[in-house]
């Protein structure tokens, strides 16, 4: 789809990081469908990895954007303030969109370009969820740390009337901007690539093992999945890298295996495989449960966050669900749902789950981002 723009501007997508591909950056891959010709801006870039999805785009990083700081990206917070205000505009935009969970919306604006934050969440580790990162902390090192969370956040608060108009991802996240920055949001879902529906839905007969599939951080909660599994010895699958991985891995017995990254077809196979997809993190949105279950797989989740936008529960008629939820981050929560889902897993049905996700797809996305554009640039 192309924007509908009656004259051709001149656009800059200003997103945290290009490290891993994740939720943020495939929302950024579908706005440059949008804008082919625009710039890209970014603090950390790892073009080993990430280049190939911006050919034919100038990218322009940060003065910190070195092996050093990229490798460590997530632990370089006290220096986002510096590493944004070293990251200058080299055009005269008519139209800047910062894709935001880091602090891209802090980025200088010399001329009267509009600015729209497209907002995955207002900085985790400012807002709402600093603890899950201190307790990640060595004991010795909590205090420092505290004192960098609480200068981020100042300086966090002096960019939010940086922007025109606020859109999040999710009604989770309106709420969370309205709470934090005071801000109205309208709000677009984040897109699902159009082609997970192109094909056939292949149901597979061998379905020996759960799944989780996502970034091994703390707030995501893997660590609640060691531990119920540990003690149910069921087979469950790991895919995915980040910070807990090998501490997660020494935990865990032998039912659980950890498959680190995977290409887009190696991990389309252990997806078709999988029974159900655990989803243990309060998540601001949340894309992997719908990529998911456009397999026609369904979803177990904590009862919180964006998965109540995404996951339909219907306890009446598991025909007419594409997944469970549980209450609590404890085991003994979680294993009520997953004793829950082993007693109705025939009854869930793959083509009704792969319609709840298709509701999500990138063409709706797409026409309601352009729309919005359009009418803030008119």
């Amino acid at each position: 789809m192309k924007n509908k723009s009656r004259k051709k501007i001149k656009v800059a997508i200003v997103h945290y990081w290009f490290i891993t591909r994740r939720g943020g950056e495939k929302v950024v891959e579908s706005m440059l469908k949008l804008y082919p010709e625009a710039d890209v801006y970014t603090l950390f870039y790892d073009k080993k990895m990430f280049g190939k999805y911006l050919l034919n785009h100038k990218v322009y990083t940060s003065s910190f954007n070195n092996f050093l700081f990229r490798k460590y990206y997530q632990k370089m917070f006290p220096f986002y303030p510096q590493a944004i205000k070293s990251l200058k505009l080299q055009d005269d935009y008519d139209l800047i969109i910062s894709s935001e969970s880091g602090p891209a919306k802090g980025i200088k604006i010399n001329n009267k370009a509009k600015h729209i934050c497209y907002i995955h969440s207002p900085m985790r580790y400012c807002w709402g969820f600093t603890q899950d990162y201190i307790t990640t902390v060595t004991p010795l090192l909590r205090p420092v740390a505290k004192f960098f969370f609480k200068r981020l956040k100042s300086w966090d608060r002096t960019t939010i009337d940086n922007v025109d108009l606020y859109i999040a991802n999710s009604k989770n996240v309106q709420k969370r901007v309205e709470e934090f920055y005071s801000k109205t949001a309208k709000v677009i879902y984040p897109p699902i690539a159009s082609s997970l529906f192109e094909s056939n839905l292949l149901v597979s007969k061998k379905k020996l093992y759960f799944l989780s599939f996502g970034a091994i951080t703390p707030y995501k909660k893997i660590d609640l999945l060691i531990d119920c599994f540990n003690k149910n010895k069921e087979n469950l699958i790991i895919i995915g890298t980040g910070s807990e991985k090998k501490t997660l891995m020494a935990k865990a017995n032998s039912n659980i295996e950890f498959k680190g990254f995977l290409e887009d077809d190696n991990l389309k196979e252990y997806i078709q495989n999988s029974r159900v997809l655990l989803f243990p993190g309060e998540e601001d949105f949340g894309m992997i449960p719908l990529e998911v279950m456009s397999y026609g797989i369904p979803v177990i989740a904590f009862r919180k966050g964006g998965a109540l936008e995404t996951v339909v529960e219907n306890l009446n008629d598991f025909s007419f669900s594409s997944g469970i939820f549980f209450s609590e981050q404890k085991t003994e929560s979680l294993q009520e749902a997953i004793n829950l889902f082993k007693s109705k897993e025939m009854e869930f049905d793959p083509k009704w789950i792969r319609a709840q996700a298709k509701n999500f797809e990138e063409s709706k996305f797409l026409c309601s981002f352009s729309r919005e554009v359009n009418n803030i640039l008119e």
